[in-house]
């Protein structure tokens, strides 16, 4: 086929400009099908997808059919009772999910009803906050809308911002602050930061020197772990004599500090909590601010949200309780 340049439109032989071939295309697709893969890629398997849709299984079946043939791609593989994304199902979910939103949010009448919605949120809680907020966020969540559904994960990793920013993760509690403009953050509350000890450690009864405190064998959450509290503390290695153990979970770090003389920084109410589970005692850090923000942080794609808007206000709550 010859091209030829007319203006700033490529323009084939037959007078059609790539952009008009482009918009046949996107005409011959049937935009339906986006709301199918949506409701596939959350629930993971299609009788559920089907029951959410308000179709049938054969009707969801066949439109995941053309949704294959629609992308060039298998999308989704059978796994045990359920399916399983591809990479490039996983690829798409974020985009097409924030354009189904973006179409919705502008419909006359759109609205959110706690009530009656059986939404599907997605959270993360970094460790250890995970502990101290997962269970009051699920109970908060059924209370006030008993057929929402929350998925929650405790890790982040280094994907989160594509996640933030595709609506994988709708909303991060941590202590991460994100540099990007395009993130939101809210300072929920702010946690005291003590040093985790041994009750009977042969050094430390009930203070310590700075000096003293980076001689000591640290337990530490791992470095590379996003979110973690104890991370501006630890930026340098250079000033701390040994780094004995190190794990991405807090409540194993605390387990090893209780039954050694190891000593790790964590949050006043998590060593309040194991005092009488575990041989700990907290002891005043040495330094002036010992306190780390805990962030409630969104992207701002889905600030017209209006689930988005009411989730928000929701956990804003916990600013207040804590």
């Amino acid at each position: 086929m010859e091209l030829s340049m007319s203006g700033y439109n490529l323009v084939t032989t037959n007078g059609i400009t790539q952009k008009e071939q482009s918009d046949v295309h996107l005409r011959s697709v049937d935009l339906n099908l986006l709301t199918v893969f949506d409701a596939v890629m959350q629930m993971q398997n299609v009788t559920r997808a089907a029951q959410s849709l308000g179709m049938s299984q054969p009707a969801v079946s066949n439109a995941v059919a053309r949704l294959k043939i629609m992308f060039d791609d298998e999308l989704f593989f059978r796994y045990g009772r359920g399916i399983q994304p591809t990479s490039r199902a996983r690829e798409l979910f974020g985009p097409v999910r924030q354009a189904l939103q973006l179409v919705h949010n502008e419909l006359p009448g759109a609205s959110f009803e706690p009530k009656n919605s059986d939404r599907l949120f997605n959270l993360s809680i970094c460790s250890p906050l995970d502990i101290r907020l997962t269970a009051q966020i699920i109970n908060t969540v059924r209370q006030a809308a008993p057929y929402v559904q929350l998925t929650i994960k405790s890790y982040l990793d280094d994907n989160i911002e594509h996640q933030l920013r595709y609506q994988e993760t709708e909303f991060v509690i941590g202590y991460t602050e994100f540099e990007s403009a395009n993130f939101h953050r809210l300072a929920l509350f702010n946690d005291e930061l003590v040093l985790a000890v041994a009750k009977d450690h042969p050094r430390i009864e009930n203070s310590i020197s700075s000096e003293q405190l980076f001689l000591e064998s640290h337990a530490v959450v791992s470095l590379d772990h996003r979110g973690s509290f104890s991370k501006p503390y630890y930026q340098s290695t250079e000033s701390i004599q040994a780094i004995a153990y190190e794990s991405t979970d807090m409540n194993s770090v605390l387990s090893v500090v209780s039954q050694t003389y190891f000593v790790a920084i964590a949050p006043r109410w998590l060593v309040q909590a194991c005092n009488e589970t575990l041989n700990l005692k907290p002891v005043p850090l040495p330094w002036e601010n010992a306190k780390r923000a805990c962030n409630l942080t969104w992207h701002e794609s889905t600030d017209r949200d209006k689930g988005h808007q009411w989730m928000k206000s929701l956990l804003k709550q916990f600013s207040l309780s804590m």
